[in-house]
């Protein structure tokens, strides 16, 4: 269940078909999971990844900007998105200690994919969130093979939520998250511009959460936590992608990529010092931007470019914080019931669970 079809109308704005990243075109999105057992250790893992365009990210670059709300978190090649502004390489999304071998794998896809690697280098965006509780973080089991399935199962259309990907072992608000995607789609007048957001969701107290601006979270508390005995409540993370096919520069995506916070606040998160909280933007409305592997003679001197007017921006805003609201939310009730190896037990949102509690709120259906 995904939170309309529960009921559950989050926001003003209105979804794209899909209600997912996907409903920007040309963006594809690819899982590979494990769930077994290795070594006689429970493995709850994987790996998600974001294919900006239906082109490959080394020839039809992206603006791009980024943002960190909380820094107890890791992520790759942010530093020359910072710099210069682009986003080259896919993005993926995995546990803490595989961001390497991730990061390591999508090199070898890029050199495979070169004629001559000795014109171009690669420093792919790879990002993670903590699944300890419910995994073997440290035996490592995210190899190669996790990557290049990812990758081969990118696919634009419907994506994939709750366990799957990268979101395989992850907790949110104290129940069973990972993956949710959500989008919302501007009005004509507004330019009919499109934004959609994809979010691994491992953060968050249960009493703090809310639905719809519902206090839901103080009416949960009879369900036992999975942090009663290990860890502490809103330990974790959450990583948030946002794209549109806005005409965004890099300064406007950065900007963007800052009202993820708004979404992960509305929904009782963001406060936590244990959770590394970072956020990417990206915009497809400029096309022909000069390739990863350029040289001066081939790029030329300038490249025209449009920009959205800083006066226009603020419904891309809006879209951008319900997007990541919702995307939590259907992260959340995407949830199946999970135990750790020494017998943690993780609980799921289901929708009946929900609705009561939204109800016990003084919360109607819209």
């Amino acid at each position: 269940m995904r939170a309309r079809e529960v009921g559950i109308s989050l926001g003003l704005g209105t979804p794209g078909p899909l209600n997912a990243i996907t409903d920007v075109a040309g963006i594809r999105v690819g899982h590979s999971t494990l769930k077994t057992s290795i070594g006689g250790k429970q493995v709850r893992t994987g790996v998600t990844l974001i294919e900006p365009r239906a082109e490959h990210a080394r020839l039809q670059p992206c603006f791009a900007g980024c943002h960190v709300l909380n820094g107890n978190g890791d992520a790759t090649g942010l530093e020359w998105i910072r710099e210069a502004g682009t986003l080259t390489t896919p993005i993926a999304i995995t546990n803490t200690h595989s961001v390497g071998v991730v990061r390591d794998t999508l090199i070898a896809l890029e050199r495979e994919a070169l004629a001559d690697p000795s014109v171009y280098w690669c420093m792919p965006v790879v990002m993670e969130t903590f699944d300890g509780l419910l995994n073997d973080i440290w035996g490592q089991h995210v190899g190669p093979a996790q990557v290049r399935e990812a990758m081969s199962r990118a696919e634009s259309g419907p994506v994939a939520e709750g366990a799957v990907g990268g979101g395989t072992g992850m907790i949110c608000h104290e129940f069973k998250g990972g993956i949710g995607t959500a989008s919302r789609r501007l009005p004509a007048e507004q330019g009919g511009y499109t934004v959609g957001a994809l979010v691994q969701a491992n953060h968050g107290k249960r009493v703090e959460l809310r639905v719809d601006g519902y206090p839901v979270g103080r009416h949960l508390s009879e369900i036992v936590s999975p942090f009663a005995e290990r860890g502490t409540p809103g330990m974790g993370s959450i990583i948030v992608i946002l794209a549109t096919d806005a005409p965004l520069l890099p300064h406007q995506c950065q900007r963007l990529a800052q009202r993820a916070s708004i979404g992960i606040a509305r929904t009782g998160g963001g406060t936590e010092d244990a959770s590394g909280d970072i956020f990417l933007a990206f915009a497809t409305g400029n096309r022909d931007l000069p390739t990863a592997d350029y040289t001066l003679e081939e790029s030329g001197r300038t490249t025209p470019v449009t920009m959205l007017n800083n006066d226009q921006i603020s419904p891309l805003f809006s879209a951008a914080a319900e997007a990541v609201e919702e995307a939590i939310i259907n992260a959340l009730l995407a949830g199946e019931p999970m135990t750790s190896a020494d017998g943690v037990q993780v609980p799921a949102l289901t929708a009946q669970i929900l609705k009561d509690a939204l109800q016990a709120t003084g919360w109607s259906m819209k």
